[in-house]
């Protein structure tokens, strides 16, 4: 029995075909398009919540005696349907606000358009690819504890993405009832508060009143080390967000990861609450010098004042950061984290 060769297709052939699809999809009707907020993501698909209904309503097909029950989803304000998107959109990803079809029929949806995103948090992924992780967010809240072990350096990091994408930071000390005095972590929360970051202090199944307060009206991402009690927050702040949580490895001393999508949860009025899957290393190669710098405003009003044009800020007697830092004027530990962070993208560039 002879092979049937697939038949290669030139160029010429591709264009046509993409063109093609492209037509059909602009020739799409966009007069039944719904408002839509993406609530979650799967791969090529996503979860959109309807933030809007149409004008009329299609009808239920009437079912007559002896036949089957159609398959049927009424659009209804609040509901979620399961979408597919235009094959010429950008990448969505949770908390975007998108213009939507739904089909009662199948239960399913296309999305048919983006709204402009006021913000766009990302990371570079396993591939050293630029991910999108979510959008339109208002605040970030860097969740950490002395157990497990703060990690200084990672919360900078938090800190120069927020600066990056223009997103204001709120630092919360979680656990504060195992913190002892003198604990080192409260000298860290020192630093961080005269650096003008706003900190808030929670307990293990405390009261979150101040916290539900701070975060009325927002659009939040939580982020932080696996284990400090991210998802326990948003169970306490939200009962019925059925987040997993997961109890620390004894051996490791790490956090176990539990949340495996980033998901969009309702939150008050006009609140919403993202929970990204928890990371241990927050890679900021995909940003350039001028990020990092923006990120360490302390520094950065320091840059410029040095002896030498091209100051490394390592070994040079005349430069202007590491007398600062002599001088009690900025933190030891933060110019070390900056330096590490310059190298860091600096190396990154060169394999590019």
């Amino acid at each position: 029995m002879a092979l049937i060769r697939k038949r290669r297709l030139t160029e010429q052939q591709q264009r046509r075909i993409q063109q093609q699809q492209k037509s059909r999809q602009e020739d799409l009707d966009t007069s039944s398009d719904l408002e839509g907020l993406v609530v979650q993501h799967y791969g090529r698909q996503l979860e959109v919540q309807a933030l809007s209904t149409p004008e009329i309503h299609p009808e239920k097909p009437v079912v007559l005696a002896g036949e089957p029950e159609p398959s049927w989803k009424p659009i209804e304000l609040g509901s979620v349907w399961r979408c597919h998107t235009r094959t010429n959109l950008e990448a969505l990803v949770t908390g975007d606000r998108v213009k939507w079809q739904a089909d009662p029929n199948t239960g399913l949806g296309i999305i048919t358009a983006i709204h402009p995103r006021q913000s766009l948090l990302t990371r570079p992924d396993r591939y050293h690819k630029v991910k999108p992780v979510a959008a339109n967010v208002s605040l970030i809240v860097i969740v950490f504890a002395s157990f497990p072990e703060v990690a200084p350096g990672l919360i900078d990091r938090y800190l120069v993405a927020c600066a990056s994408a223009d997103i204001p930071a709120l630092l919360v000390l979680n656990k504060m009832d195992l913190v002892k005095e003198n604990d080192p972590i409260l000298t860290l929360v020192e630093e961080y508060k005269n650096l003008g970051y706003e900190i808030l202090l929670t307990q293990s199944d405390g009261d979150l009143t101040e916290l539900a307060q701070r975060l009325a009206g927002e659009t939040v991402a939580f982020v932080g080390q696996s284990g400090v009690g991210k998802s326990s927050l948003i169970n306490t702040i939200i009962p019925d967000a059925a987040q997993k949580t997961n109890v620390i490895s004894e051996n490791s001393a790490l956090g176990q990861h539990t949340t495996t999508s980033t998901r969009l949860i309702a939150f008050g009025e006009n609140a919403a609450l993202i929970d990204s899957p928890g990371i241990r290393e927050f890679g900021l190669w995909h940003l350039n010098i001028e990020n990092v710098q923006n990120g360490f405003p302390e520094i950065f009003n320091l840059l410029g004042y040095c002896q030498f044009r091209n100051c490394t800020h390592k070994h040079e007697k005349q430069c202007a950061l590491r007398q600062a830092a002599s001088a009690g004027e900025i933190l030891p530990r933060r110019l070390e984290s900056y330096l590490r962070l310059i190298d860091e993208i600096a190396e990154a560039q060169q394999k590019n």
